[in-house]
């Protein structure tokens, strides 16, 4: 699929994005390695913690299907310039992005888009290595 059907794509899945909040609309596209596709969007809570953005939902969707390796993550919103991931997502992507070398397409509605690397956007990974070498601390 090309992103030129990908933005096509996020322009009609962006519509189901539940935000009576902040009227702040998101959509999210992600690539596995293998070429599998899952889309998202951010879904509010009037307890504003348990809100849940459009990208995250997008790897926990390809995630649950088995994905365990994200090549690309495109993120559109109503704004009128391409917007980042938030930390948080940032982070969670990183942990299906082996090589930390998973893109990020940041989509305006018009079709301007700005691309980065997730290191680039995200220096210093938190990653699974840093839980396995730990030392015990002893009281």
């Amino acid at each position: 699929m090309d992103e030129k059907e990908i933005f096509k794509i996020l322009l009609e899945v962006i519509k189901n994005s539940y935000s009576p909040y902040s009227r702040f609309r998101v959509a999210s596209a992600v690539m596995c390695k293998d070429g599998r596709i899952y889309t998202g969007v951010n879904v509010e809570n009037s307890s504003y913690g348990l809100s849940i953005c459009a990208e995250r939902v997008a790897v926990f969707k390809a995630v649950s299907e088995g994905c365990r390796a994200i090549s690309r993550v495109y993120v559109i919103s109503d704004h009128s310039k391409p917007i980042p991931p938030c930390g948080a997502c940032l982070q969670v992507i990183s942990e299906f992005s082996p090589e930390g070398d998973t893109e990020i397409i940041m989509l305006s509605p018009t079709g301007e888009a700005a691309r980065k690397r997730l290191t680039e956007m995200l220096t210093t990974l938190f990653k699974g290595e840093i839980l396995q070498d730990r030392i015990t601390v002893k009281k």
